[in-house]
């Protein structure tokens, strides 16, 4: 029981630390969200993929790691309202 509880609160304590870890209570569009920034995220702290990726769209790091982080603001667009009287 003692093992059960400790496992309980270290899961807790990820939680708390990392909020892209989730919890019972994310929905799939939060979790997706998140996933999507963490890429975003990066792409953008790595110079090397970040220079690949402005050398394939042919445009400046500057201006891809702007969109990068444009982008990050809505990843996947805005959530959809759950629709509860069916």
């Amino acid at each position: 029981m003692a093992d059960k509880l400790r496992t309980q609160q270290q899961l807790e304590q990820l939680q708390n630390r990392f909020i892209g870890v989730g919890h019972a209570d994310t929905t799939k569009h939060e979790w997706i969200s998140n996933i999507h920034r963490d890429t975003y995220t990066s792409y953008i702290g790595h110079p090397a993929l970040l220079e690949q990726f402005a050398v394939a769209l042919n445009e400046s790091q500057n201006t891809v790691k702007t969109r990068f982080i444009d982008n990050m603001i809505q990843p996947c667009g805005p959530p959809k309202e759950i629709d509860l009287d069916q």
